[in-house]
C-alpha cells in the first residue's frame, strides 16, 4: 500500500504541473495476497478476522499459506482499495498476483474455478470503467511444463476470458513473467499447448494476442554487477559507459515479444542510472 500511495501522489502532482498527461502513464496494479495497511499497528490474525472475514471478503478456508485469496469479493475489494490509494477512477492493467502458489495447497479445479469466477468479476470491472485491461502475472505458471503441479495454461485462461466476456472481444490481454540473462526459460522451453503445439511463452503468447511484461529483469539484484564482458558488448548502443543493470535492462526489453520491462528501484542513483536507457531506441534483437 505504500508504494500504490507515493504513485498515487507523485502522479496527480505530474499531472498537476503538466510534467505528463493521464493517457502517457500506463498505471498498472496486483491483487491476490493479503495487503497490510501499514499505518495500522494490529495483530495480523485479528486484523484478518475483523478487516476480511467478519467482512464477508473470504473465509479462513480461502485464504492460502497464509498470505494469498482468490476469492473475487476479496480481489475486487482490494481493486477497489488500489483505486483509492492511486487516487484514480481506471487502472490501465489490473493484475491477478501469483494464483499459481495456491496450486500447491488446494486442489487444481478449486484455484481454476476462482480464476474463472475473478475473470468474470473483471469483466465487469472493464465495463464499468474500474480498469481497462486486465492480466496474470506469475513466476513459475507460464514456464513450466504441463505436468508441473503449478503450471498454468495460457490457452485456458484466454478461454475464461472469452466465457467472462461472452464473446472473443475478452479484456484478458497482458501477463507478467521473469525474464532476464538469467533466466530465460519464456523464451526457450516449448511448455505452452497452443492449439496443439508446444511453444515456449513468449511465442504462445504472441499466437493468443497476449502482452509480455517482463518482470525481474534484474534477477533481484543479481545482475548489477559481474556480466561478462562479450554479454556487455552486444549493447554498444547505450555508449562506452554502459552499465551492468543498464546491459541487463535493455537485453530484457528489446527481446522480440516483450512489450516492457518492469524493475524494482529503491535509491534516486538507480532511478537515474536505469531510466538513462530510455534514451535508446528498444531495438527488436534476435
Amino acid at each position: 500500500m505504500r508504494s500504490e500511495l507515493a504513485v498515487g501522489r507523485s502522479l496527480a502532482k505530474a499531472i498537476e504541473q503538466g510534467i505528463v498527461k493521464r493517457n502517457e502513464v500506463v498505471v498498472c496494479t496486483k491483487g491476490g495476497f493479503l495487503s497490510y495497511d501499514y499505518r495500522e499497528s494490529v495483530e495480523p490474525h485479528t486484523f484478518i478476522e475483523e478487516k476480511y472475514v467478519k467482512a464477508g471478503l473470504f473465509q479462513w478456508e480461502e485464504f492460502v499459506g497464509g498470505v494469498h485469496c482468490l476469492s473475487t469479493p476479496f480481489i475486487m475489494h482490494q481493486l477497489e482499495m488500489s483505486r483509492r490509494n492511486l487516487g484514480l477512477e481506471t487502472i490501465d492493467i489490473y493484475f491477478v498476483h501469483n494464483p499459481e502458489m495456491e496450486l500447491s495447497i488446494v486442489a487444481r479445479q478449486t484455484v481454476l474455478s476462482r480464476l474463472r469466477n475473478v475473470f468474470a468479476a473483471l469483466e465487469q470491472a472493464v465495463k464499468d470503467g474500474k480498469i481497462s485491461r486486465y492480466g496474470v502475472s506469475t513466476w513459475n505458471a507460464f514456464k513450466v511444463t504441463s505436468g508441473s503441479k503449478n503450471y498454468i495454461s495460457c490457452e485456458e485462461m484466454v478461454n475464461f476470458a472469452k466465457e467472462a466476456a461472452g464473446s472473443d472481444n475478452h479484456h484478458f490481454k497482458a501477463i507478467m513473467v521473469p525474464f532476464n540473462l538469467f533466466l530465460q526459460d519464456v523464451a526457450n522451453n516449448p511448455v505452452q499447448n497452443i492449439r496443439g503445439r508446444r511453444l515456449p511463452l513468449l511465442h504462445a503468447a504472441a499466437h493468443l494476442n497476449l502482452n509480455v511484461v517482463a518482470s525481474s529483469p534484474l534477477y533481484q539484484g543479481s545482475l548489477v554487477k559481474g556480466i561478462a564482458k562479450e554479454a556487455k558488448d552486444k549493447f554498444p548502443e547505450l555508449g562506452d559507459s554502459r552499465t551492468d543493470a543498464q546491459c541487463a535492462l535493455q537485453f530484457s526489453r528489446t527481446t522480440p515479444g516483450v512489450m516492457t520491462t518492469v524493475t524494482g528501484m529503491s535509491k534516486l542513483a538507480h532511478l537515474e542510472e536505469n531510466a538513462a536507457i530510455i534514451e535508446c531506441p528498444a531495438t527488436v534483437r534476435s
